[in-house]
């Protein structure tokens, strides 16, 4: 499997390629950052973000990408760039058809640590040490880069298979309900004909005549 992270930024934003699979030595082809001037037009410093991801796309191929999911900061102009070139990313995949998964930062903490709330040194060095490498990728936005695409490695398995069961499970559900139903229409269908039947007519009878009198004289 061939993930490519994405730590989403305007000024700064973190990519990495890991390759491997859970449970086996990872390997990393690639970590960087793309870079956007802070006084530029918003529209020019997206466009550069948009092709930068795409030379990383052409070069790598990924197989996956990983972006880091936007949370509620109190720096508002932040947050507002960072869900910004997130979505950069998010198209920049979608248009080649890889699938995109989101991870919070706490996950990525929790995945690549053990902790949720490991901060940046931690990350950095515990990538260091599952990538092999000789010093921490700099700057931290390429170590949480790296750190989104091992997350991703790590927790794909346990996804898909919670994937799977719930498609099965939704694949049943119908089948379930649909059974009830055709053993009430029938008794549905009786009950009403029993109900509006009409009562039988019966033919009125004829008035009697009175008897004549027998052995009447003048």
């Amino acid at each position: 499997m061939r993930v490519l992270g994405v730590d989403p930024g305007l000024t700064r934003c973190g990519v990495g390629v890991v390759e491997g699979v859970a449970g086996r030595p990872l390997t990393m082809l690639g970590v960087g950052v793309v870079r956007t001037p802070a006084d530029a037009d918003l529209g020019h410093r997206l466009v550069a973000v948009e092709q930068g991801l795409e030379q990383w796309l052409d070069e790598h191929r990924p197989e996956f990408v990983a972006v880091e999911r936007v949370f509620s900061q109190h720096n508002v102009r932040t947050v507002m760039g960072t869900a910004q070139a997130s979505a950069v990313a998010i198209l920049c995949a979608s248009r080649r058809g890889i699938p995109v998964a989101l991870h919070t930062p706490s996950e990525v903490k929790a995945a690549v640590t053990g902790s949720g709330r490991a901060d940046k040194a931690q990350v950095g060095a515990m990538v260091t040490r599952l990538l092999r490498l000789d010093a921490p990728p700099k700057p931290a936005d390429a170590a949480d880069a790296l750190a989104l695409a091992i997350c991703h490695i790590w927790r794909a398995p346990a996804q898909n298979r919670l994937q799977q069961a719930v498609a099965l499970h939704a694949a049943k559900a119908p089948r379930a309900t649909r059974a009830p139903q055709a053993t009430r229409a029938p008794q549905a269908t009786q009950a009403s004909q029993t109900t509006q039947a009409p009562p039988v007519a019966t033919a009125p009878q004829a008035p009697t005549a009175p008897h004549a009198s027998k052995g009447r004289t003048a």
